[in-house]
């Protein structure tokens, strides 16, 4: 074989053999959108301030789901508006699994009180999981006369608006309970808002306000520090972090009311990267120390389906909006 002819057959070769090389390789479209996923950190947009039950779940759980889809959730707290400055920013998001959204109690409540959402709760956002479950729990200042809450409605009842409640967002619960407290047992307080808990709970600790309804994880450290006392919990039974402390309840019949965080992404984000999420979100949760350390809190490790957080969602939308049309809360 002459030279030129030896190198003409080594080219055809070498083409025939990129040609394979290439039909190898399916095309960009074929290829799921949730085998390359994820190669960038992920956001976790918080919509409420730091220290609250919203923030310390998502750092909490955030950490060991980075770990599980090797990268980093890093927290993005976007507090504003009951937290639909921050829930509209995930809306307005890429679908693409690298925004995730950790909100809290006022979900539910914001599309009865607030006129403009510019996003539909229900249908901009694809629910993951249900993350925790717990009590939200009635404090006082040390100061305050008051050991019990049959203490604090004579107290409340002899001095009509003496009596100074923390409130943190304008459609929590935790405002909202105070104005179911107001109505169902014959009471007047004041209401002192606040941006964030933090806020809240420091000028509470500091004698600035006298009660609150905050959640567990927030004030276990200062209660167990003797710096606030626990009058009662909302749930239905007694939990187990705040030993001793009787539920609200045992005291005003059928006044119960759980606080929760679930996990949700903007609306068509793929449903391979859903269940991906969803999919490692339950191994976490299912871990003895991950229970053991939201057990602490006073919170309940739940790791539902997507269904079954979309269920839930609706089911508090619905008993919350029961609620405020019938009490007239409005938002001022």
């Amino acid at each position: 074989m002459s030279k030129t002819s030896s190198n003409r057959a080594l080219v055809a070769a070498g083409l025939a053999a990129s040609a394979l090389a290439v039909l190898a390789v399916p095309p960009a479209s074929a290829q799921s959108p949730a085998g390359a996923w994820p190669s960038r950190p992920i956001r976790l947009i918080v919509p409420n301030a730091p220290a609250g039950l919203a923030d310390i779940t998502a750092r909490l759980v955030g950490a060991r789901l980075g770990e599980a889809l090797g990268q980093p959730l890093v927290v993005e707290n976007r507090p504003g508006a009951g937290g639909t400055i921050g829930t509209g920013a995930a809306v307005k998001a890429a679908p693409d699994g690298y925004t995730l959204l950790a909100v809290f109690d006022s979900h539910a409540t914001n599309p009865h009180l607030f006129k403009n959402i510019a996003y539909d709760t229900v249908n901009d956002l694809a629910p993951i999981s249900l993350l925790v479950r717990g009590p939200l729990v009635l404090v006082v200042h040390p100061g305050v006369p008051a050991k019990t809450v049959k203490d604090l409605l004579t107290l409340a009842r002899a001095k009509p608006g003496a009596l100074n409640n923390a409130i943190v967002g304008p459609g929590s619960p935790a405002r909202l309970l105070v104005e179911l407290l107001e109505l169902t047992a014959k009471v007047e307080v004041t209401q002192v808002p606040y941006k964030g808990a933090s806020g809240a709970l420091a000028d509470l600790i500091g004698g600035q306000v006298d009660a609150m309804f905050a959640t567990v994880p927030s004030i276990s450290g200062h209660w167990k520090a003797g710096k606030l006392r626990a009058i009662a919990v909302t749930s239905e039974k007694r939990s187990p972090a705040l030993p001793g402390v009787p539920t609200m309840n045992e005291t005003l019949p059928g006044f119960e009311a759980e606080s929760w965080v679930a996990l949700l992404a903007p609306a068509r984000t793929p449903a391979e990267i859903i269940a991906r999420i969803h999919a490692e979100t339950v191994k976490v949760l299912a871990q003895s120390e991950m229970r053991e350390r939201l057990g602490e809190q006073g919170l309940e490790a739940v790791g539902s389906t997507p269904a079954q957080a979309d269920k839930w969602i609706r089911t508090q939308i619905e008993r919350w909006g029961r609620v405020i049309r019938e009490q007239k809360i409005v938002i001022e």
